[in-house]
């Protein structure tokens, strides 16, 4: 049988405090504000996961996706197919064209500008590697020449791995200079 609950007179004469009111506004703030920023990350990925297996489907390449959140950044990784060295192309130019088609395709369903990873054959944490030494070098002979050195042009990524190596060497600085597709490091001794 049903419990009847009846209302008291207390209950409907109550007035509702100050901490009664914040609660229920900072629970219509948290309705309103929607999926956190790592949820919509992980949004971000799956998206992503499902385009590029569509592409993967769509030339016949096998690949395993692998999806993550690091650094405030969706990233996705593909990995163990024979033909994946196709899709990374001479120095990460193809790799770098299909970040930005993934990203799109992200931004079409969310509506927001995705800053998605992409890596494919491990392409892109090799060149990371690669770029550390670089930088590392490339500032320990400016520190010991003292002279300024100008390297090759290089995409964001690649100038943003060379600048925080620099960083870790004390005497040195870099800075980028140029125009995309051209825009490059240098590395200055510090005066």
């Amino acid at each position: 049988m049903p419990e009847t609950v009846q209302e008291s007179d207390a209950d409907r004469d109550a007035v509702p405090t100050d901490a009664d009111e914040q609660t229920a506004e900072a629970v219509a703030d948290e309705s309103d504000r929607g999926p956190s920023g790592e949820d919509l990350l992980v949004r971000e990925g799956d998206i992503a996961g499902d385009y590029l297996e569509r592409l993967l489907d769509l030339v016949d390449y096998d690949g395993d996706i692998d999806l993550d959140v690091e650094a405030g950044r969706a990233v996705v990784s593909i990995d163990g197919g024979e033909d994946l060295d196709k899709l990374v192309g001479p120095r990460g130019n193809v790799l770098e064209a299909l970040q930005e088609l993934t990203r799109l395709a992200v931004q079409q369903e969310t509506g927001t500008r995705s800053r998605l990873m992409l890596d494919i054959a491990g392409w892109r944490a090799d060149r990371r590697q690669e770029l550390k030494d670089l930088g590392k070098a490339t500032a320990e002979r400016v520190l010991a020449d003292g002279e300024k050195v100008r390297l090759q042009p290089m995409t964001p990524f690649e100038r943003k791995v060379v600048h925080d190596a620099v960083a870790t060497i004390d005497g040195v600085h870099s800075e980028s200079e140029g125009e995309d597709p051209r825009r490059r490091v240098v590395v200055f001794p510090k005066s």
